[in-house]
């Protein structure tokens, strides 16, 4: 519950960033070239932003993707273990208990 707070948390930051960002360079003393200008640049220091965050979140999924494999695995082969076990046991107590007879 906590991360999905978080990412909207971020959402409305970046939300907030923009706003302010249109608003300053809106009331800026600026010629209507040099503000189109200025807001095309923030727009693409944008786009660059969030596809940073894209690449960085993308490669944090897949360490977690990784991570969860590797405890699968390991949970997996403690099963097999543990089932092995298991039948060696059942074969030596079948075998016993055939010798007792």
């Amino acid at each position: 519950m906590s991360e999905n707070s978080g990412g909207n948390a971020f959402l409305w930051f970046l939300a907030g960033l923009g706003i302010g960002a249109i608003a300053g360079v809106l009331y800026a003393p600026r010629s209507g070239k040099e503000t189109r200008d200025a807001i095309l640049e923030r727009a693409e220091e944008g786009r660059e932003y969030v596809i940073t965050r894209g690449k960085h979140a993308r490669e944090q999924v897949n360490d977690w993707v990784d991570r969860g494999r590797e405890v699968l695995g390991k949970q997996k082969e403690q099963i097999n273990a543990a089932m092995d076990a298991a039948k060696q046991s059942y074969r030596e107590a079948s075998a016993e208990a055939s010798h007792k007879k």
